[in-house]
């Protein structure tokens, strides 16, 4: 089933990618693992997988010591400031920093191992109270204020648009992040603008691809409904 998943969600986002312009290597896929087993992240890999997101710093920590091939870990779930100590050489990019006391745990704990983090500022474009993440109109003076810690790298934006049976529904929001992107891209130095757009799911990424995605978020497109009962 998997293997069938994945060949579908990759013709999709060619398909979105000609339609939008682009050339299909401007996204990248992650596979959302979150909740299933090793054997299945073992199955994409087999399908050529390297990418794949964790909500849990935790399930990220079970799953890295029993994977020890080389992949790219992507933190994409709310992160606690007491958790982030395990992530530096852990995960690749935390997608959902939305805080100056993440932002300052995050910079102490790289310093520690001597390296630079990357990092996405979340950003609750639909406004949903169950959500985290910036406002739109916070999040330009928020990234300015990372930028001046040396040992985070913010390298983009992230936003989880609402759940929604018609995905052009979200098209508004994943255009909107795009747009906020480039505005404040717009005032930072050639070598501090940011490059990432991590928006899109299971059932908009064709659209969110179309508005300028360069990172989609699939899991049960590829791995089927999750077991909340882990």
């Amino acid at each position: 089933m998997i293997r069938e998943n994945l060949e579908q969600v990759r013709k999709n986002m060619a398909q979105a990618c000609t339609r939008a312009g682009r050339p299909v290597d401007s996204v990248t896929l992650i596979a959302v693992s979150k909740t299933k087993p090793v054997e299945d992240i073992r199955e994409a890999m087999s399908c050529g997988c390297t990418v794949f997101g964790e909500n849990k710093v935790q399930e990220l920590r079970d799953k890295t010591a029993v994977i020890t091939e080389p992949l790219h870990w992507h933190m994409i779930g709310h992160l606690q400031t007491n958790k982030v100590k395990y992530l530096p050489g852990m995960a690749e990019l935390i997608h959902s920093v939305d805080n100056a006391a993440l932002a300052k745990e995050i910079e102490k704990q790289a310093a520690k191992h001597d390296l630079v983090m990357d990092v996405l500022c979340e950003v609750n474009m639909a406004a949903e109270e169950t959500k985290f993440g910036l406002t739109p109109d916070e999040t330009p003076a928020f990234v300015k204020s990372l930028q001046e810690l040396p040992h985070l790298n913010v390298r983009g934006l992230m936003t989880i648009a609402p759940y929604t049976e018609d995905p052009e529904t979200n098209r508004p929001y994943f255009r909107g992040l795009r747009e906020l992107l480039t505005s404040i891209n717009t005032g930072l130095p050639q070598d501090k603008q940011m490059d990432i757009l991590s928006m899109g799911m299971t059932g908009d990424y064709m659209v969110a691809i179309e508005e300028g995605a360069t990172m989609v978020r699939v899991g049960t497109g590829i791995f089927g409904e999750r077991n909340y009962a882990i």
